[in-house]
């Protein structure tokens, strides 16, 4: 009978990568689905107040951001100290508050639009005064369904 002599090989097999492009897409693929960038560059200072009850929003695109707070250190040479309001990207003055509630009603679907909240994030050292103002505003725009965002996280106290 004849013998079978084994080759000792202290090579490793190579590795398949063939399927390595397909996961790197993948993951690529998901990342970019999954990663919302931010709408928003902050102006003002926002420190939030806490808040003891809180409640989740649900839908965060049904949702009108108002900032109030001190211009940022690097706006108060150009805007001063005095507490601000800022909508999307720009300071605005408590009169523009209307004209950009009826911009962003325009912008969602008619049926959405009884779903529409108003976000207050407003500093915790901003003057009532401004927050009172901008809430009159706000009635005249009828969007009576507005949110405290409260430092607890995304978690918001619902006051309608």
């Amino acid at each position: 009978m004849a013998k079978f002599n084994k080759k000792k090989s202290s090579e490793l097999p190579a590795i398949n990568t063939s399927a390595l492009p397909d996961i790197v897409f993948m993951l690529l693929f998901f990342f970019m689905v999954a990663t919302t960038m931010r709408e928003t560059t902050l102006k003002v200072q926002n420190t939030l107040p806490y808040a003891d009850q809180v409640e989740k929003l649900d839908k965060k695109d049904l949702v009108m951001y108002i900032y109030a707070g001190k211009p940022s250190e690097r706006f108060q040479q150009n805007f001063g100290t005095e507490a601000r309001i800022q909508l999307n990207d720009n300071f605005a003055e408590v009169t523009d508050i209307q004209q950009f509630i009826y911009a962003e009603r325009e912008t969602k679907r008619e049926e959405l639009v009884p779903f529409l909240t108003t976000a207050l994030k407003v500093d915790h050292e901003t003057n009532m005064g401004l927050v009172s103002d901008i809430k009159m505003e706000l009635r005249k725009a009828e969007a009576l369904k507005i949110n405290y965002t409260t430092r607890t996280g995304d978690a918001s106290q619902n006051l309608n």
